[in-house]
């Protein structure tokens, strides 16, 4: 099987101590990460593309080729004169990190202000992956641009996928984040929350709580991830519980759900094969979260391709 994956979001510059006052560049973001590991497990048939907006700037040169040296297409990026992507710093304090943003001018926010451009990437594409993050970065009109795309896409019998990913301070208020995650997930054929969310932001109790809500929403498919605890799928009122991987030393949290939805979805689209698919990213997300950094090198996750 082939087709086009288009992942719809906000890439960030990410600066990380690198000891002796001295700072480490990368580049990461939640819709990037699960393209970046979708890539890795997706045959060559598949082609994966991002979808954002950049600047005409050195850095958002250097995350283009970035983005290229991964495999990752680059067709479907708005370059917008006197912009420039946005940035985040990470602090390590007793072993714990915290985050410090810069993103309130970032040309990403932008993603969805030429409607024909977003229409036609759309178009263009099998899978469309987006996330609550991407919503939330944009204006409210903007946010209805894009809703607007991917219940087309939705309803052109393409595959829409939904990470709600609940970032609160990146809202106005809890009213609108919760009337657009929904309206994201409204939109969608697949959605992919994390529990912690769920729980910490919509009141949900149980897992089963949370699967029937988006149902209702209209979501053909809930996947939802919990951590240590495994991940339970419903697909098609049919449920199935996915324990997750043992993992001897958990270095790095960042990315493990990026990078189960990336992986999972890879194989999904190759096999059809939900349980199996979540095996598949249970693995996937061990090896990412036993190393350091978002992105892993396809060579350090030891899985081959089915």
């Amino acid at each position: 099987m082939s087709g086009r994956f288009l992942s719809i979001g906000e890439c960030m510059v990410e600066l990380s101590q690198a000891g002796a006052g001295l700072l480490r560049k990368g580049f990461a973001g939640d819709t990037l990460n699960t393209a970046w590991y979708a890539r890795c497990c997706l045959s060559s048939e598949w082609s994966v593309d991002y979808c954002t907006a950049l600047g005409d700037d050195a850095m958002s040169d250097e995350m283009i080729a970035f983005f290229r040296d991964a495999g990752i297409g680059t067709s479907l990026i708005r370059r917008i004169k006197g912009k420039a992507p946005g940035l985040y710093m990470i602090s390590l304090k007793n072993g714990e990190r915290s985050f410090s943003y810069w993103r309130d001018s970032s040309a990403a926010r932008q993603l969805a202000a030429d409607p024909d451009f977003l229409r036609e990437a759309i178009e263009l594409s099998d899978v469309v992956y987006f996330s609550g993050i991407t919503l939330a970065i944009l204006s409210r009109d903007h946010a209805d641009t894009l809703l607007a795309e991917v219940r087309r896409a939705k309803a052109a019998g393409k595959l829409v996928v939904f990470d709600p990913n609940i970032r609160p301070r990146l809202w106005s208020s809890y009213d609108e984040m919760h009337a657009t995650i929904s309206e994201g997930a409204r939109a969608s054929t697949l959605v992919m929350p994390s529990f912690d969310d769920e729980t910490a932001h919509f009141g949900d109790s149980t897992i089963e709580a949370t699967i029937d809500r988006y149902r209702a929403l209209g979501a053909a498919h809930v996947l939802v991830k919990n951590g240590a605890e495994g991940a339970t799928l419903n697909f098609d009122g049919i449920e199935t519980f996915v324990p997750a991987e043992k993992v001897l030393q958990v270095i790095d949290t960042t990315s493990a759900g990026d990078s189960f939805n990336g992986a999972f979805l890879a194989r999904y689209l190759e096999t059809a094969d939900a349980p199996s698919a979540a095996r598949f990213a249970a693995r996937v997300a061990a090896r990412v979260v036993s190393e350091h950094g978002a992105l892993i090198a396809r060579e350090k996750l030891g899985l081959e391709r089915p």
